[in-house]
């Protein structure tokens, strides 16, 4: 082993990464970074699936819980403290566990990226927003497209409008497309990456299963307590799954039968969405399905990897 190491364990949702990862940081001495954009959220528990309490007893977490419901980390921030959390794992002498389905969180810290530090315009943002909302996201992406195609075919799709956003904001603030602002400095870690999978169908039924446990344990209650405490449902973090489809029960009127189904038919799309990520960046991959592959088959070859 040239660098030192770094385990990666992602997956889509439901197909349970965080029971495999706690299996596997208590075999060999890890601590685990949450690698979920939604979990660094305070007061969102349920809906983003936090590890639970005896889980954090019997592991350590990093990354989760960072930020206010109405309060932005972006991505340069993310990747500084998970780049200062792995440094302090390896001079204590534990093996950090990266454990999430967050591309950009996951890609910026295994391949180096060199994030602009270009804070947020508010003015330029809501501009753009604003012209999306009048013009739709198409006419949005083809802003970016021409100033910036690297970045556009880096996005992939128009409905991303917070990462066109963002591009768009970057290179308006600095007159400098983000493309050629983001660089790669490939760190000093050599990574082993496992992609937990299942049966499409069958990884469907069990995210349908999860979302019905998040209702009886108290999904609604949680967003209703977001929304009393003052959390305005145009919130990014509040855009979630879930999240959105029980607000516009809570606010709209829609049946919560309805919600709920909604609430599973997004999860289906951001499973294929997060597949269609998976694919794309395959390179060295070690894939392993749930049903076939168990926890203690991944700390054999991990051990004989270390």
């Amino acid at each position: 082993m040239t660098g030192k190491p770094l385990i990666v364990i992602t997956g889509p949702t439901s197909v349970g990464k965080t029971g495999y990862s706690v299996k596997i940081a208590q075999a060999i001495g890890g601590e685990i970074l949450g690698a979920d954009s939604r979990q660094i959220y305070r007061y969102m528990d349920i809906g983003t699936a936090k590890p639970t309490d005896s889980e954090r007893a019997m592991i350590k977490h990093h990354l989760i819980d960072l930020v206010l419901p109405d309060e932005n980390l972006s991505l340069a921030q993310y990747q500084r403290a998970a780049t200062e959390v792995i440094a302090d794992l390896h001079q204590r002498g534990q093996i950090p566990i990266l454990v999430g389905g967050t591309a950009q969180y996951l890609t910026a810290i295994s391949e180096g990226w060199t994030i602009p530090e270009v804070p947020p315009n508010e003015q330029i943002r809501a501009e753009l927003e604003q012209f999306a909302a009048e013009h739709g996201s198409q006419a949005l992406f083809a802003r970016l497209h021409a100033v910036d195609p690297q970045a556009a075919a880096k996005i992939e799709h128009h409905q991303n409008v917070r990462r066109v956003v963002r591009a768009l904001e970057v290179y308006l603030e600095t007159g400098t497309p983000i493309s050629d602002l983001q660089r790669r400095v490939p760190p000093d870690y050599t990574i082993l990456t496992y992609v937990l999978t299942m049966a499409r169908e069958r990884l469907y039924q069990r995210a349908d299963h999860r979302v019905d446990q998040m209702i009886e344990a108290g999904f609604l209650g949680e967003v209703r307590r977001l929304l009393t405490m003052g959390y305005d449902r145009s919130l990014p973090s509040m855009s979630g799954l879930g999240y959105a489809q029980l607000a516009a029960h809570l606010l709209d009127g829609i049946g919560l039968d309805q919600a709920i189904q909604e609430t599973k038919l997004a999860t289906h799309a951001y499973i294929r969405r997060q597949y269609t990520w998976f694919r794309k960046y395959n390179q060295n991959h070690q894939w392993r399905d749930v049903e076939q592959s168990t926890p203690d088959d991944l700390i054999a070859e991990i051990r004989q990897w270390l």
